[in-house]
């Protein structure tokens, strides 16, 4: 448990103790035996009596990230009430569930071969496979979710799921479509990437029946989701594709209207728009640092750091409404690691 005694440190949002860049680990230290239980439940909560569900579930899970939409749970928890909550480690493993349900979903629309340098569940099996298991994460989800006696928590994800279901089906409308607007973009990546955020950090302020936060921990997420897709999509004209675990350009290629390839639309005319224009519509490109360098040169990429630095700030600032603590500075070390990925 951290120590209580030191919240006056974070009293201005500042660590005092270290101007060093943090890490992710830090960060996960402050609620590091809560992870630690959430991390096995993840897998442990999941009981086919199909060898393949297990076995695929064991795969995909395995290959996952760094559970931050749990961590950010579990830190938003302890902002609620500093203590150990078996419920809230509950339902962080719950929204990691989630999560890897939709990349392998993701991972079947896009046809990919590889997530995070490890062969996907459709590459190791196959496409209705990878489906169909994670269909089946998604219906184990919401039967931990029963557990809960919760009906305000079950509607808030049940909303949220189909939120996310949504988003990914506009950004399938809208692909290969040069004519896509920074709104559609914004409505795509509220679906698809900030709402997992938002209910990871919403969820539990229902759990602790504490309203008094559940309004800021839905800006906190939504604004922190935001830019971190934004900050995703910079990277891919600008990322080390062994980094990123996808090839530089990617989705150039797949027609996905990123804000980058929407804003450089804007900013191209002649030769160079058309150039691109047939690049999004057609994802056939002989050599995508044709493309990538007409993206970097646009100024679109400029644009959108300016747009992740003011989702960000929005995140912060809504952060900043909450008591200080190593939690509360958790979510604002969160939110600088996401920015440091630009730089």
């Amino acid at each position: 448990m951290a120590a209580r005694d030191d919240h006056a440190q974070y009293a201005d949002g500042v660590k005092a103790t270290n101007s060093n860049p943090v890490t992710y680990q830090q960060i996960q230290a402050v609620v590091a035996d809560d992870f630690t239980t959430m991390d096995q439940q993840v897998f442990g909560t999941l009981n086919s009596r199909v060898k393949l569900v297990m076995a695929v579930s064991q795969h995909v899970i395995d290959a996952g990230g760094k559970r931050m939409r749990p961590l950010i749970s579990l830190l938003c928890s302890r902002i609620c009430d500093d203590r150990p909550s078996a419920k809230a480690m509950r339902l962080g493993a719950i929204t990691e569930m989630l999560h890897t349900a939709t990349l392998v979903h993701d991972d079947v629309i896009d046809a990919s071969g590889m997530r995070r340098g490890k062969p996907t569940a459709n590459a190791t099996w196959d496409n209705p496979t990878a489906v169909l298991v994670g269909d089946y994460l998604i219906a184990r989800a919401f039967n931990l979710l029963v557990e809960f006696g919760s009906l305000p928590l079950l509607k808030l994800f049940s909303d949220g799921t189909c939120d996310i279901a949504e988003g990914e089906v506009l950004q399938l409308q809208h692909q290969h479509d040069p004519e896509a607007t920074e709104s559609d973009y914004m409505r795509i990546i509220d679906g698809k990437t900030s709402r997992l955020f938002m209910l990871a950090a919403q969820g539990v302020s229902i759990l602790h029946n504490r309203p008094e936060y559940e309004a800021t921990f839905v800006t906190f997420g939504q604004h922190f989701g935001n830019a971190f897709q934004i900050i995703d999509d910079i990277l891919d004209f600008t990322g080390d594709s062994a980094v990123l675990g996808k090839n530089v350009g990617d989705d150039i290629a797949e027609g996905k209207p990123t804000l980058p390839l929407i804003k450089a639309l804007e900013f191209t005319e002649g030769d160079t728009h058309e150039t691109l224009r047939l690049a999004i519509q057609t994802g056939k490109v002989t050599d995508a640092s044709v493309i990538i360098d007409i993206v970097q040169a646009s100024g679109a990429l400029d644009y959108c750091r300016d747009k992740a630095e003011h989702e960000s700030q929005l995140a912060r600032a809504s952060v900043l409404t909450l008591p200080p603590s190593p939690y509360r500075q958790g979510l604002l070390d969160l939110i600088e690691l996401a920015q440091q990925r630009l730089y």
